[in-house]
C-alpha cells in the first residue's frame, strides 16, 4: 500500500495515562480531545510522517477537582499551554507490524525527544465501505523532565504524585 493520509477517528480512539498516587495505587486518566496528521503506509511505517496534538484542557480523571488542579498552573498551565504536541522524527520496526516511533514530545513549553511502542492492529473496510486503519501503542515518560513537579509529601514519606507517567492510546484512522 502506497503512503496515505488518515483522518484519526476519535469516537473510536482513546489517548490515556497512568500515574502513582500515594507511592500505593495507580490514577488513570484521558484527554477526551486530540487530532493528528499522519501520512504513512500502514504495512510500513518507517517512512510515515506523524504529527499529534492533544487538547491539555479536555483532561478526565473523574475527578473534577483533581482535573481543574491538572488544569492550573501548577500542572498544566492550559491557559498557556493549550496543547500538547508529538511530531515524529524517526520510526524503527522491531518486529512484524511493531515500531519504535521516536519524536518531539512538547509539553508546557518544554521539547524532549521520547519514543514510543506502536503496534499496527490491522486494517479492514467498515459496513458503508470506508477503508479504516488500527494502531495501538504505549510508553512512559518522567513529568519533572516537563517542568510538572508540583508535589507534596506524605506524612508516612515519599510523595503524593509520582513522576513516571504511563501513556498508552488506541487510535483507528480513516482513509482521508
Amino acid at each position: 500500500m502506497a503512503k496515505t493520509k488518515w483522518a484519526i477517528d476519535p469516537a473510536h480512539s482513546s489517548v490515556d495515562f497512568s500515574v502513582r498516587h500515594m507511592m500505593i495505587a495507580n490514577v488513570k486518566g484521558t484527554f477526551q480531545a486530540f487530532d493528528a496528521s499522519v501520512e504513512a503506509d500502514p504495512a510500513d511505517l518507517t517512512t510515515a510522517d506523524i504529527s499529534f496534538s492533544i487538547d491539555t484542557a479536555s483532561i478526565n480523571t473523574r475527578n473534577e477537582d483533581r482535573d481543574n488542579h491538572l488544569r492550573s498552573a501548577d500542572f498544566f498551565d492550559v491557559e498557556n499551554n493549550p496543547k500538547i504536541t508529538f511530531t515524529a522524527t524517526n520510526v524503527v520496526k522491531t518486529d512484524e507490524g511493531e515500531y519504535d516511533v521516536t519524536g518531539d514530545l512538547t509539553i508546557r513549553g518544554v521539547t524532549r525527544p521520547e519514543t514510543f511502542a506502536v503496534v499496527f492492529e490491522g486494517s479492514g473496510k467498515d459496513p458503508w465501505g470506508n477503508e479504516k486503519v488500527g494502531f495501538s501503542g504505549s510508553g512512559s515518560i518522567n513529568r519533572a523532565d516537563y517542568g510538572l513537579t508540583w508535589n507534596a509529601a506524605l506524612e508516612t514519606g515519599g510523595v503524593l504524585v509520582g513522576d513516571k507517567i504511563k501513556i498508552t492510546f488506541e487510535i483507528q484512522a480513516s482513509r482521508a
